[in-house]
């Protein structure tokens, strides 16, 4: 079974990778950028998805499964030009390989919780009316728009993916931005209230059920995570575990992006998995936190 992974130098990408390659799948990685370390052995293809995607068409067009994890992160991005990027690398690659995919070629596009704008007082349900708060929010709801117009003809599930935690984490992710703030002694930003909470998966739980979305067949849509929130205080607890230092905390106003809760209802991945995914919040954090700590060492 060939599987192509759009994104496959992300955060997510890198492990989706890694877990087709333990399971002994063969996999076709795409992005505009070179692998990481320990991807070795892949089929890699550099392509600019909204720029001139013809070359992924041949990709595609053989693929058993197709994972679209390619696009432009980043909640609080505001950086000049941030909203003609999102829709470049979030709607329009995702209309790109849509467009590419043969019909009846399993396609799983990750969209994200914050379609929701949080949870209100009960877990976040795919048939909930969507309320994005934000760009980025507001991209990924034009992401699942481009993928309503492709289950008109061909297959898609959209997946929701809540806060996911780990190794190879992004610098703008709120672990790693604390992390750094812990280790120079400076104030570790909480917008909002330390009891505010996240739902929070693994990497390597979320690359799991990724590739098994992908083999199952399923169409819609279908939240991913734990189902078992845990609140920014508990987050920033695990990194002074993990980091062995104290973190003074400063409580600052939230923005409007900035949701009180966010929380999966995790009941029709139950249903397509046949089971759901468990986060060990001080090891998923310690592994995120290992490569500071190796250079702080080495220092």
């Amino acid at each position: 079974m060939a599987l192509v992974v759009t994104g496959a130098s992300g955060f997510v990408g890198a492990a989706v990778v890694r877990q087709l390659q333990a399971e002994g799948q063969h996999v076709v990685t795409v992005d505009r950028h070179p692998l990481g370390s320990g991807l070795d052995g892949t089929e890699h293809h550099l392509i600019d998805l909204a720029g001139n995607p013809g070359p992924l068409r041949e990709l595609l067009a053989t693929a058993d499964a197709v994972l679209h994890l390619a696009g432009c992160s980043g909640v609080r991005d505001d950086r000049p030009g941030i909203e003609a990027r999102r829709r470049r690398d979030n709607v329009e690659a995702t209309a790109a390989v849509c467009a590419l995919t043969p019909a009846a070629t399993p396609l799983v596009v990750t969209s994200s919780s914050s379609v929701y704008g949080g949870a209100d007082h009960r877990a976040s349900r795919e048939a909930d009316t969507l309320r994005p708060r934000g760009g980025y929010a507001r991209s990924k709801v034009a992401v699942e728009q481009v993928c309503a117009q492709r289950a008109a003809r061909g297959h898609v599930l959209v997946v929701r993916p809540f806060t996911v935690v780990g190794e190879g984490q992004r610098a703008d992710m709120a672990l790693t931005t604390w992390a750094e703030a812990i280790q120079r002694a400076e104030p570790v930003r909480v917008f909002g209230s330390p009891e505010r909470t996240r739902d929070l998966t693994c990497v390597r739980e979320a690359a799991r059920a990724l590739t098994g979305l992908a083999r199952s067949g399923a169409t819609g849509t279908v939240n991913l995570g734990t189902g078992a929130p845990r609140s920014l205080a508990e987050m920033v607890g695990a990194l002074e575990d993990a980091l062995g230092a104290r973190a003074h905390v400063q409580v600052e106003a939230a923005a409007a992006r900035e949701v009180r809760d966010t929380w999966a209802d995790t009941t029709r991945l139950q249903s397509l998995l046949g089971w759901t995914p468990r986060t060990d919040l001080r090891d998923a954090v310690a592994r995120a936190v290992a490569p500071r700590l190796d250079l702080a060492q080495a220092a």
